[in-house]
């Protein structure tokens, strides 16, 4: 397995090995021990699988502390572009984001930390979205950002009239009204 490391602290892109024969493949998703060692000490609790179609853009979400979420993310089936946004006062890279295609080809995994806000963009007709949260889903302390904020300005690979938002995710705040409450340890 490789770690990749971003500009972004903490902020990982993990290549598993994959082994390939005349029948497929096989990899391990995930080992605790091995993604310990490899300095993600992370107690997963829940596991989450979503299915979107070609355009559908989710996020930019986050939850607040203390329910903040660290996610490792990984695409089943199609591709997606994921990115993960900065929100952690104090960060070298506040307010910066990472944003790395992962697909069922590439079998890349983004673990991202507490204090990101999360997305994605689907690049395939459809995609099967998996990820292992380590603190469970709070309604009260969801939040987001616009997907579309002119600070952040991020490319989701996607023409303007193909993008499918959510109603609840086309009102989100622009970045900089966003409440957030991330203080960054280094």
């Amino acid at each position: 397995m490789k770690i990749q490391e971003t500009k972004i602290p903490g902020l990982v892109i993990i290549e598993p090995v994959v082994h390939k024969d005349q029948r497929g493949f096989f990899f391990e998703s995930y080992h605790e021990e091995r993604y310990q060692k490899l300095g993600i000490p992370t107690h997963f609790v829940q596991d989450n699988v979503s299915s979107s179609s070609r355009g559908v853009i989710r996020g930019l979400h986050y939850q607040l502390a203390p329910y903040a979420q660290a996610k490792l993310i990984q695409v089943l089936k199609g591709k997606v572009l994921d990115v993960a946004v900065d929100l952690r006062q104090g960060s070298p890279t506040f307010g910066e984001y990472v944003a790395v295609e992962l697909s069922d080809d590439n079998h890349k995994q983004f673990f991202i930390p507490r204090g990101m806000a999360h997305g994605f963009s689907v690049l395939s007709n459809e995609v099967i979205f998996s990820y292992k949260c380590d603190n469970f889903y709070n309604k009260e302390a969801e939040r987001g950002i616009h997907y579309n904020d002119p600070v952040l300005n991020i490319d989701w690979q996607l023409p303007e009239n193909e993008v499918i938002v959510s109603a609840k995710d086309s009102i989100l705040p622009a970045f900089k009204e966003a409440e957030h409450n991330f203080v960054f340890n280094n």
